[in-house]
């Protein structure tokens, strides 16, 4: 019981598709710096629209491409997958905004146009800085 409280008071972060990259291409410790700037509680989140992403990515990528993926998969085996229904063909940052905006959770995304969306809805949006760290904006 006392678990279950704790999940509930976990606050949620949803990480779009560029973020999965963050831990290898930037060497950023995701999980060391989100303890650093949110002081709580958290669980990272990935929605099933970016998990499928990733694998079509896999399937269709170059070379290369197809490297990274695998490694952001690797990663995101630490998240928690939430299922979103979602019609195609389905833009990811469209279901992360609407998810966010319905469930009041955070969002760790390096889109400009994603993260402005969501900051116009008080949403908070934590993003990299200077290659290096992580940084917030708005209130969790």
């Amino acid at each position: 019981m006392e678990r279950e409280q704790e999940a509930r008071d976990a606050l949620w972060v949803v990480l779009d598709t560029n973020a999965l990259f963050v831990p290898f291409e930037l060497k950023v410790d995701v999980f060391g710096e989100l303890e650093r700037l949110l002081g709580r509680r958290f669980e990272l989140v990935m929605l099933s629209v970016v998990k499928r992403e990733l694998e079509f990515l896999a399937a269709e990528g170059s070379p290369v491409l197809r490297r990274k993926v695998g490694l952001a998969l690797r990663f995101a085996e630490r998240l928690r997958l939430v299922e979103v229904e979602a019609t195609a063909p389905v833009l990811v940052d469209e279901v992360i905004f609407e998810f966010a905006k319905r469930r009041r959770v955070a969002v760790f995304t390096n889109d400009k146009m994603l993260r402005r969306r969501l900051r116009d809805i008080s949403v908070p949006v934590i993003y990299v800085r200077q290659k290096s760290r992580l940084e917030i904006d708005g209130l969790v």
